[in-house]
């Protein structure tokens, strides 16, 4: 315990450092693609590449552009669209984008989440185990598929696009929400990790002493079940890419991946750095907690703090 703060450092430096290194090792690749960055944005005989080099910062070499990038990122400009929508403002794509990843991700909690609970309070036995696996193997291009064609039918020549866009999020989390077994491995995962610490010896004998079982578990593996949920979130955030696509959400994981097939680099840098701030923000999440129960536990009797640190 004395060295409780280690993680949480670590988990913040982590995050702070992310959001760098991701554009960093994008505007590595950058200058490492055959041919300069001008000419992969529009060939030489086409285009006046010096121009174009100066439009878009890329004149100077890969230190000047990665540093103002982020600059100018840091304030909220992301500069325009090479290819996909080539001189348009990014944030502008972003401002209408990321409401809809946004809405997915957080709707995309709600199975993960109830699956948490319901393996923490133990209601689904293990004898239902191989159901829930078999639910788990489906892969999420499978139910993204299932999910595109269910609202294809429904809205297909409909001029309700709103409720279609509706549609097409809560298709979408339901996706990314149970395949690959994000609701299974939830549920499963705080089932067993709370019941293995339930036999430990010391939670009998505060049993004996009248505590609950609960009050003594939970502090002991709360940094455990932080882990899985937010390992769980990030295994939504990978997949929410394939969803957005195949659902035909327009979201930041769409405009990824028009920019990373177009090369549009400004649009990739953008979007990637997006995600790397998402995932820095649960680490920072991750870190807090992890120093709530830090705290919780030093103020607990001695014997509880000894069978956590064991």
């Amino acid at each position: 315990m004395s060295q409780w703060w280690i993680r949480p450092s670590i988990r913040v430096c982590s995050a702070l450092f992310l959001p760098l290194l991701v554009p960093g090792i994008i505007t590595f690749f950058i200058w490492a693609l055959p041919g300069d960055p001008a000419s992969n944005i529009c060939p030489p005989e086409r285009c006046d590449t010096a121009l174009l080099a100066k439009e878009f910062n890329l004149d100077q070499g890969s230190w000047v552009f990665f540093t103002d990038w982020l600059a100018e990122a840091f304030h909220g400009d992301f500069g325009r669209s090479w290819r996909v929508m080539q001189g348009v403002e990014i944030q502008e794509l972003l401002r209408k984008s990321f409401p809809n990843t946004m809405f997915l991700l957080l709707f995309s909690l709600i199975p993960i989440t109830i699956g948490a609970l319901i393996g923490a309070f133990e209601i689904v036995r293990s004898k239902w185990d191989p159901i829930l696996v078999m639910v788990g193997i489906v892969p999420v291009v499978v139910f993204a598929l299932i999910s595109a064609a269910v609202v294809e039918i429904n809205y297909a020549g409909s001029d309700l696009e709103n409720q279609a866009n509706w549609a097409r999020i809560v298709m979408g989390a339901l996706t990314l929400g149970f395949a690959d077994a994000a609701f299974s491995g939830s549920l499963i995962g705080f089932r067993d990790t709370l019941k293995q610490e339930k036999n430990q010896r010391y939670v009998g004998v505060s049993i004996l002493r009248g505590e609950t079982v609960l009050s003594n578990t939970l502090p002991n593996v709360c940094n455990a079940l932080i882990g899985q949920y937010r390992s769980r979130i990030l295994h939504i955030l990978s997949g929410l890419v394939i969803v957005e696509v195949i659902v035909g959400i327009n979201g930041v994981g769409a405009l990824l991946w028009k920019g990373t097939l177009s090369q549009d680099f400004g649009l990739v840098l953008a979007t990637a750095t997006i995600f790397a701030v998402l995932s820095g923000i649960l680490l920072i999440i991750q870190a807090i907690l992890e120093c709530l129960v830090a705290m919780h536990i030093r103020k607990a009797p001695t014997d509880v703090r000894l069978a956590e640190s064991v």
